[in-house]
């Protein structure tokens, strides 16, 4: 399951909404949607999630958070290294090849360090805009 689709699950839990009744109030099938809950298929469309967030008729913060999860959620992700160096094609081979073996408290804590590293990538480029 990918982070879209298990928050679009929980929300249709809230309202008591099941996958058929949802599905045919989208203009989808059930098997789609049940395809884009369990990663099955790549992330919705920007039309396919505005359609969504207009039937779940979700906040504007909850709205931004279904966005921000579609972005997290294509389930078959390529990683091109090659104008990188040799240490970033080495990394993403290895994540790729452990990925299935780690552990969730081992995914969340890489992730954590994936966050702190980008944050600080992040601060430092905005350190050389403003020079």
């Amino acid at each position: 399951m990918t982070p879209f689709g298990l928050r679009v699950r929980a929300l249709r839990a809230e309202r008591g909404i099941t996958q058929g009744e949802m599905a045919a109030a989208l203009g989808v099938s059930a098997a789609y949607l049940s395809a884009l809950e369990h990663g099955k298929r790549g992330r919705p469309t920007w039309s396919m999630l505005q359609r969504i967030i207009g039937y779940l008729n979700v906040i504007w913060d909850d709205a931004e958070e279904l966005e921000r999860l579609a972005e997290l959620s294509h389930p078959k992700v390529v990683l091109e290294t090659g104008a990188l160096g040799p240490e970033a094609t080495a990394f993403a081979n290895r994540l790729a090849e452990a990925l299935p073996t780690l552990a969730p408290d081992d995914i969340a804590a890489l992730d954590a360090l994936l966050q702190e590293a980008a944050a600080r990538a992040e601060a430092a480029a905005r350190a050389r805009r403003r020079r």
